[in-house]
């Protein structure tokens, strides 16, 4: 018998797959982090390696998604070097129903911000567990901090309402470390009332990098379910 973690998986699969179908040769996609993500990324590199897809280039959101994207044989390139971004595909911690996003449980929100913004269209890729009535329900706010002004950022939020916590390490002794060099702290608000003035607020504080809500970004999101025992993707 199938275990509800399999069907979760084959869920996350099934998304993935739709996603990469969205994907047109000539394009420069943004690569997402994530455990949907990189069901995407692996998809993608399967249409390539068929040869459905011709001159495809993928800018990463992280050193994660890099790594999968090269093993993946999905060529890649930089900011620096294209014009434009026709699409980016990612991940997503928290859904509410306006299409707000909490991201960074990877804490590559910072990096994903700047992808997922510049491309002229964002989709999302979750499960269903990921859709919220509100944004916070389950997940804090994360927030990348430069090390040296953790403590008074650690105030600041305090005064914003917000519980900040530094986030740990799991499998080292240590807090986690960005791909930019520097911390991040999970905030838990009661409540997220106006997601895109919190936002604001947050990264007017000095030292914030950036933070995990991502207001007015996402275009179409790709939910994966499981119906009857069998998965499914509804477009949203």
């Amino acid at each position: 018998m199938t275990t509800a973690p399999e069907l979760v998986k084959q869920a996350k699969q099934a998304v993935g797959k739709q996603a990469a179908q969205w994907v047109e040769s000539g394009m420069v996609v943004g690569l997402g982090t994530g455990s949907t993500a990189a069901f995407m990324i692996q998809f993608l590199g399967e249409r390539l390696q068929r040869g459905e897809l011709q001159q495809v280039r993928g800018i990463p959101t992280s050193f994660q998604a890099m790594v999968l994207a090269r093993q993946a044989g999905i060529p890649l390139t930089t900011l620096d070097e294209v014009s434009e971004i026709d699409l980016a595909i990612d991940g997503a911690d928290e859904v509410d129903p306006q299409k707000n996003l909490i991201k960074g449980g990877g804490a590559a929100h910072t990096r994903e911000k700047i992808v997922d913004g510049l491309a002229k269209e964002f989709i999302v890729v979750v499960d269903g567990s990921k859709l919220v009535a509100h944004l916070g329900s389950t997940f804090p706010v994360p927030v990348e901090v430069l090390p040296l002004a953790i403590v008074p950022v650690m105030r600041a939020l305090e005064q914003l309402g917000g519980e900040p916590e530094i986030r740990m390490a799991v499998k080292k002794d240590g807090p986690v470390i960005t791909d930019q060099g520097n911390m991040v702290v999970d905030v838990k608000f009661a409540e997220i009332p106006d997601p895109a003035s919190l936002e604001m607020h947050i990264n007017n504080i000095p030292g914030v990098l950036e933070n995990g809500l991502f207001v007015g970004l996402a275009g179409r999101v790709l939910v994966g379910e499981v119906t009857d025992g069998q998965p499914q993707v509804r477009v949203w």
